[in-house]
């Protein structure tokens, strides 16, 4: 074998037994050692030789020497690993933790309310986001024509048509859920929450292509008007605070009869209208809308199979996006999806 190569072979052990530190140790043995290194290199060029006699020596020669640089490597690291780092100061001082993560304002909010409803009896359930028209309309009571089911209000989804359930679409309101939970319970009580995704094809200040909405379904014997302006109360004050007020405001939707917008007395301006700095940029009037909401309708309570002269029931459905933004005075929803970081920050 070439002097040469045996002298550098044999400084290479001497560099594994004087490195100064178990980098440099490390940094010798990608040199030597590793896949691309001095060793694997002479082994290529072994692989090349034609003579089979000097072959079979010059190869029983490397994996000698490449034994002893293993040997020499393993010992080193062996010190290395052994050797006891001084202790500087005192361990006791209590360390300075790694700066935590906020959520994000959607999931903070929709946290909150899984918990603000879950201390009064109710339980969560999820329905499918993408659904087919029945449920998201027909159970509803809501007819072939209303403006609700035009290609400008609902994204349908390309797939096949059901005799039974029409067309697919990327479910426009959680309403889609409760026929569906009335059918899986089949007899009341139901108290559910269901907070999903929603989508519609709109784009403004107050709306967005996606949006989270949580519907509430409250089902059993007697059911009536006080039992929901008493949910939509507790929910309010827990939320926003013990100083708001809310009112139900007569409105009419196609699955519940008599129907209600949900309000609440502006949080910011303390339900006057005014700021210092002028007219309340958050209300305009004193009041914000939450949502809707209302007696279920005898028809949808029909299409999930309870009987309406027996059971009744209340449902609503509120935007987590719009509670958020009215929790913390965010002007634009489209801000809330944009990236900046203060929205994580302020959760």
């Amino acid at each position: 074998m070439d002097s040469n190569v045996q002298s550098r072979l044999t400084l290479y052990v001497r560099s594994f037994e004087n490195a100064p530190s178990l980098d440099d140790l490390l940094k010798i043995y990608t040199e030597v050692l590793g896949k691309k290194g001095y060793l694997a290199r002479l082994f290529q060029t072994l692989a090349q030789e034609d003579d089979i006699e000097k072959k079979k020596t010059i190869g029983a020669f490397l994996n000698r020497e490449k034994q002893k640089l293993e040997r020499a490597f393993s010992k080193k690291q062996d010190e290395f690993l052994q050797t006891k780092t001084a202790i500087v100061g005192d361990i006791t001082v209590p360390s300075i933790g790694p700066k935590l993560g906020n959520m994000h304002i959607i999931t903070s909010a929709i946290e909150e309310i899984r918990r603000i409803y879950s201390r009064i009896g109710f339980y969560q359930y999820s329905y499918p986001e993408v659904e087919w028209e029945y449920f998201s309309f027909e159970a509803l009571n809501m007819p072939s024509d209303h403006p609700a089911r035009d290609d400008f209000e609902t994204f349908f989804v390309d797939g096949p048509v059901s005799k039974k359930y029409g067309r697919m679409v990327l479910t426009p309101h959680t309403s889609n859920g409760q026929v569906r939970e009335m059918s899986r319970v089949g007899k009341p009580p139901i108290r559910m929450i269901n907070i999903a995704r929603c989508y519609r094809p709109n784009w403004d200040i107050t709306h967005v292509p996606m949006m989270h909405q949580f519907e509430g379904l409250c089902v059993d014997k007697g059911i009536s008007i006080q039992h929901l302006k008493g949910t939509m109360s507790y929910f309010a004050r827990e939320f926003f605070g013990y100083d708001v007020k809310t009112r139900l405001r007569p409105h009419n939707f196609e699955f519940t009869e008599p129907s209600f917008e949900v309000d609440i007395r502006c949080i910011h301006c303390k339900g006057t209208g005014m700021t210092k700095e002028g007219k309340c940029r958050i209300c305009k009037s004193g009041w914000l809308e939450l949502g809707g909401s209302g007696l279920v309708h005898p028809n949808v309570l029909k299409a999930g199979g309870i009987d309406s002269s027996l059971y009744s029931g209340w449902a609503f459905g509120f935007g987590i996006e719009r509670v958020a933004m009215i929790k913390y005075q965010i002007d634009d929803i489209r801000k809330l999806y944009s990236g900046e970081l203060r929205y994580v920050l302020e959760s």
